[in-house]
């Protein structure tokens, strides 16, 4: 039977031969003010040895409980900290599938929901939670700092062992609800070895004679983080925990300067906070010019920001990718200009194909010739089948210009998702059907928009004679249950976030009428910055 690498069989490997090389670098705050004084270094030695001690006091309290391995165990955590990383690590280490749940699915139903489609056994959950009782066959114990914990000794399976490739090793969701829940993306081990291979090259270091330091992108318990983090440590790299995922300017030049950072991992939207304080900040320009690599992902950055960093040879390189299939496609770092086209990454099959004629008519220009990226099956890192369309492949539904031969530029999504300011997905579609049904007597119609800003805004054309306020606040009251079983990202909960406009405002296509979403999107943006508070 093969073996298949794990990040646990790569952190065995990497603290064998960089024992004493940094994983990490762990803040340690004022108590006072919360700012961090100074980072700590873990090495990998003790970072696998934390690893084991985890996991030995996990498979005594799920072995007591009659737990098997192999079992499925919910985890439901932050994702930011080093400790969070023990949990999440040592699942796998212990012998379990880790079912990976972030803080911005706060509502307990979903999640037991979400496990009970995956026959979970057990629930890890986040000390904010306060106690999560235990529901049907279902346990839950709160994820303390094992450290100080004494463990009985604990036989642990072999870091590596044979496997039949389409086994679950890990279970993530989509970023987005579908049917009021995220869809599970169970990751199989020959999947994981795949990504695992795309994750390292997209890490090499630029200079071979040092380790890289670079940043966290997000939680652990998204696949980003986890792809990204995986590929670092296979060049026994060290990454640097940031006070928060939005971490300000201020600390990431200490980043800089205390913990020799030279890589940074960023969505766009926090991105541009930098690029936007080193317009007026020539340290901290000097200080992003100097780093080797921004590598970014999710979304593309604004125009001034990209023009921004070209004239200032600021270093960066575009990753298109998703939670079914993580790296896709890469920028092109040899290109001169602005706007540097993707290709996909070497090892891979995919196909870029031509739209219906009928779903073009719906773009403005109709003379592109637009190409929807598929997966093909045959792509070791097609995701699971039951994420693939009746034709055996994965249909991404995102769309591209081919401008070179193999060089393609994005031209967004042929379906009703936009994404977060931290490139999580939201169905729009959804939320708009939801008003449409329970908000009938009130509206005429309604569109969401947000893409790139912390949570959505609904834009609503009232029917004649109807209180704009008394609207707003019934719509809230009518929609409470369906956004409580959604992500953060996706819910519309305060009024505010609510914009009424007189009937017939809302730009429309010349041929069906249909509201156009980035249309709104440009025609309102003053209006939509003054709301989410970034007018500058």
């Amino acid at each position: 039977m093969p073996l298949y690498k794990t990040h646990i069989s790569i952190l065995h490997q990497i603290a064998t031969e960089h024992p004493d090389s940094p994983a990490f670098q762990v803040p340690q705050y004022d108590p006072e003010t919360q700012r961090i004084l100074r980072w700590h270094p873990v090495s990998y030695s003790r970072f696998f040895a934390d690893v084991e001690h985890f996991a030995r006091y996990w498979s005594h309290k799920l072995a007591a409980n009659g737990i098997p391995r192999s079992s499925v165990v919910g985890v439901w955590l932050g994702g930011m900290t080093y400790v969070d990383a023990l949990h999440i690590y040592s699942i796998v280490r212990a012998g379990y599938v880790p079912q990976l749940f972030s803080l911005r699915l706060p509502n307990p139903d979903v999640i037991f929901e979400l496990l009970l489609k995956s026959d979970g056994k057990a629930l890890i959950y986040d000390l904010s939670f306060g106690t999560v009782p235990s529901q049907g066959s279902v346990k839950t114990w709160a994820a303390v700092d094992a450290r100080t914990e004494e463990v009985r000794s604990f036989t642990l399976p072999p870091v590596e062992e044979g496997r039949n490739g389409d086994e679950t090793l890990m279970i993530f969701h989509t970023s987005g609800s579908t049917s009021g829940r995220p869809k599970l993306v169970p990751c199989s081990y020959s999947w994981w070895d795949f990504q695992m291979q795309k994750a390292k090259r997209a890490t090499v270091p630029h200079n071979p004679a040092r380790k890289d330091v670079t940043t966290w992108m997000g939680s652990m318990c998204h696949i980003g983080q986890t792809i990204m983090f995986a590929g670092a440590m296979q060049h026994a790299a060290c990454t640097v925990q940031p006070s928060c995922q939005a971490f300000p300017s201020s600390e990431l030049m200490d980043m800089i300067a205390l913990c020799g950072l030279n890589r940074m991992v960023q969505f766009p939207t926090y991105l541009a906070i930098h690029l936007r304080n080193s317009r007026r900040d020539p340290k901290l320009l000097a200080m992003l010019q100097g780093i080797d690599q921004i590598f970014y992902s999710g979304l593309k950055l604004a125009q001034e920001d990209e023009e921004w960093v070209h004239r200032h040879g600021i270093k960066v390189v575009n990753c298109f990718g998703n939670t079914e299939c993580t790296i896709m496609l890469l920028s092109d770092t040899e290109w001169k200009g602005m706007n540097a086209p993707l290709a996909p990454v070497p090892g891979t099959s995919y196909g870029f194909m031509p739209l219906a004629s009928e779903a073009e008519k719906t773009f403005e220009n109709a003379n592109a010739r637009l190409l929807e990226l598929v997966i093909l099956s045959s792509s070791l890192d097609c995701p699971d089948r039951s994420l693939r369309a009746a034709d055996g492949h994965y249909h991404t539904g995102d769309l591209f210009l081919e401008v070179a031969p193999g060089r393609y530029v994005s031209r967004g999504r042929d379906d009703d998702w936009i994404k977060s300011e931290n490139s999580l997905r939201c169905d729009t579609k959804a939320i708009e059907d939801n008003v449409r049904q329970t908000c009938a007597d009130l509206i005429e119609n309604c569109i969401v928009v947000g893409n790139g800003r912390p949570s959505p805004a609904l834009f609503v054309e009232v029917k004649a004679g109807l209180s704009e306020e008394k609207v707003k606040k019934d719509i809230i009251r009518r929609t409470r249950h369906f956004h409580s079983r959604r992500y953060l990202h996706e819910r519309i909960s305060s009024a505010n976030f609510i914009i009424v406009v007189p009937q017939d405002t809302l730009p429309r296509t010349a041929s069906k009428g249909n509201i156009r979403r980035r249309a709104v999107e440009e025609t309102f943006k003053e209006q939509l910055d003054r709301l989410y508070g970034v007018a500058y």
